[in-house]
């Protein structure tokens, strides 16, 4: 945990750089600052293959290699140390419309009927998850153009492109020609019903292209999804798409900037998806004016270089309660999305040591949001112990009355090496009750889970790491995306290919937490598209609850002796109810007495014993 000072909103931080007054700063409330210390973690050997690893309360089922033909034969990218190796790259690049420093990098993922679909800077590829075993590859689909984020929805897939080479037929680059018909850079459709034979069957064309996007389902309307594309690259010229023009909005009102794009996609036509709506969700509430957030440069002397508000990196949404959580370059915003085809702001936030806000992910509850600063773009080693503990890191907020209030930073609390690329990068949530958990990637420095109940006091409780690629050279590598599926953690490797864990008991999470998540199932995942989570009423949910209560001394022994002989009276499958009924009053009491979570965890227990006894 991390309380660095105040976290603001745009316009008290406006405010306070034009001298008004500072008295408008949401406090952050008590804490100290994260010390990023040494540990086991930090002196694992190196190597592509054979690096050595280190995890706590998780454990490695399975790694499966890159895909073939998705592998990059020189290992990856390293970024250029010396001026001379940077203008090799240039010339690599120039004259050669193929270049791609990650071209052949895995990226996100999502999971639909049994399949794990990961992304990848060259296309993107299927793999069977159905069984116990190994994920078994079952489609290729080589389509150059990055980034490959996918998300999936019935028999469609859509997946991301912004970069120049991409085309429209998924073939290689031909032409260095600035403008041409056949580029391609947007969202593409498929039809997987057939994954021997997947075919393109559409490709809407967006001016900045798609960075990554987010599907949208309609309140109401089932044939009638939307996707909100996030584009971020520069703004292609009218030349080669007509909507398209680029500048400030003072000089250029119609400009491609500051919007983003919603895509309207009728599930009984495809194939005829196209945008609908580039609304202007970073105007000023008031005048109206259309760069209306943080301006970007630095908000004071030892403050981050932070980005210019004028594109979502990532937005996700959570439709059972009507919001979004973008994240927004220069800041976090929060829209209403009850009218999805017009999105609506509600709040920002603004920190001057967010460098970049990069994603968001809402608790199960939809009043907490952990947004992540990318600082640096995911290619320095910016987990070093000399490293500032609140930039690339989370932010931790609280939502109420539908506005954003920043609470907390949490790192990496591991010191990683000069030659592993690391910053907080895309996770969700571990459906454990009674906790806010989240599983999330960091690059080269692994897979860690981080507790965020209390939002002011985030830690972490679990982690797996693998020493560097290289041990005298940074390569990019490391975990790209970590998600909980079906009671394991997938994770794909940017150079490695994927892995799959899972949980193991430990002092930070108990035997019946992990069974109440693994009994969590669904048939499809979109991290971006967040679903409300409800648990059945079972033994292990309820020891869950007795655990997280034992572990923070909010339950007197006698109490919980009584819970323990009800919850193994359960588990022997013996039902009486006045027992229970009775043993939820007892409960119902001690929450009256208690506060804070240990308050709504016995209300928890005796709901759930109250049900048990009717």
């Amino acid at each position: 945990m991390n309380v660095r000072s105040t976290l603001l909103s745009t316009v008290a931080v406006l405010g306070v750089l034009l001298g008004a007054s500072a008295a408008a700063a949401q406090s952050t409330g008590p804490g100290a600052a994260q010390v990023i210390r040494a540990d086991g973690r930090s002196t694992l050997s190196p190597g592509l293959a054979d690096a050595g690893q280190l995890a706590s309360g998780m454990a490695l089922e399975h790694s499966v290699g890159m895909a073939p033909g998705f592998a990059d034969p020189d290992i990856g990218f390293s970024p250029p140390t010396s001026q001379a190796e940077g203008e090799a790259m240039t010339a690599r690049a120039r004259g050669n419309p193929n270049f791609s420093p990650l071209g052949r990098a895995n990226s996100d993922m999502a999971v639909s009927n049994g399949k794990l679909f990961v992304g990848n800077f060259n296309g993107f590829n299927a793999y069977d998850i159905s069984g116990d075993g190994a994920p078994r590859l079952v489609m290729s689909v080589v389509c150059p153009g990055g980034q490959g984020d996918v998300s999936v929805h019935g028999d469609l897939l859509f997946m991301s492109v912004e970069e120049n080479r991409g085309r429209l037929n998924c073939g290689s680059a031909t032409t260095e020609d600035d403008v041409t018909s056949q580029r391609f850079r947007g969202v593409r459709v498929f039809d997987i019903s057939d994954l021997n034979a997947p075919r393109q069957i559409a490709a809407v064309q967006t001016c900045r292209g798609s960075h990554t996007h987010t599907l949208v389902p309609h309140p109401t309307d089932a044939n009638v999804l939307y996707i909100y594309n996030s584009g971020t690259s520069d703004v292609r010229g009218a030349a080669e798409l007509a909507i398209c023009t680029d500048g400030q909005p003072d000089q250029n009102p119609e400009t491609a900037l500051f919007s983003i794009d919603v895509i309207k996609v009728e599930l009984d036509r495809p194939q005829d998806a196209a945008i609908v709506n580039r609304p202007r969700i970073f105007a000023d509430s008031q005048t109206g004016r259309v760069a209306g957030l943080w301006r970007g440069g630095r908000a004071g002397i030892a403050t981050q270089n932070t980005a210019q508000t004028n594109q979502c990196h990532d937005i996700t949404v959570f439709p059972e309660v009507g919001l979004a959580a973008g994240a927004c370059s220069g800041n976090g915003i929060l829209l209403d999305i009850s009218d999805p085809e017009n999105p609506r702001r509600t709040s920002d936030i603004f920190d001057p040591d967010m460098a970049y806000w990069h994603s968001a992910t809402f608790n199960n509850a939809g009043d907490k949001v952990v947004f992540t600063d990318e600082w640096g773009g995911g290619i320095g080693a910016r987990c070093q112990a000399t490293n500032p503990s609140t930039w690339g890191a989370n932010m931790v907020a609280t939502i109420e009355n539908r506005t954003l209030a920043g609470k907390s930073f949490h790192k990496l609390p591991s010191a990683q090496g000069a030659t592993e690329n690391c910053v907080a990068h895309n996770g969700m949530i571990i459906p454990v009750p009674g906790r806010d958990l989240m599983v999330q990637a960091w690059y080269q420095g692994g897979v860690s889970i981080m507790d965020f109940t209390d939002p002011a006091n985030p830690v972490e409780i679990a982690f797996f790491d693998r020493g560097p690629i290289d041990a005298s050279r940074l390569y990019v590598g490391g975990s790209w995306s970590a998600y909980w599926f079906n009671g394991r953690i997938y994770s794909s490797e940017i150079v490695r290919g994927l892995d799959v864990l899972r949980l193991v008991p430990s002092e930070h999470l108990s035997a019946a937490e992990i069974a109440a998540a693994e009994a969590v199932t669904s048939a499809m995942i979109n991290p971006q598209t967040q679903t409300r989570i409800a648990w059945a009423d079972t033994p292990d949910v309820a020891a869950a609850y007795l655990d997280q209560l034992t572990r923070a001394g909010g339950v007197e022994a006698e109490l919980a002796g009584q819970v323990q002989a009800r919850i193994d009276v359960w588990r022997r499958g013996r039902a009486d109810k006045r027992a229970s009924a009775e043993l939820s009053g007892v409960l119902n009491e001690a929450a009256g007495k208690a506060t804070g979570v240990n308050a709504r965890r016995l209300k928890s227990l005796a709901d759930l014993f109250e049900r048990r006894g009717r």
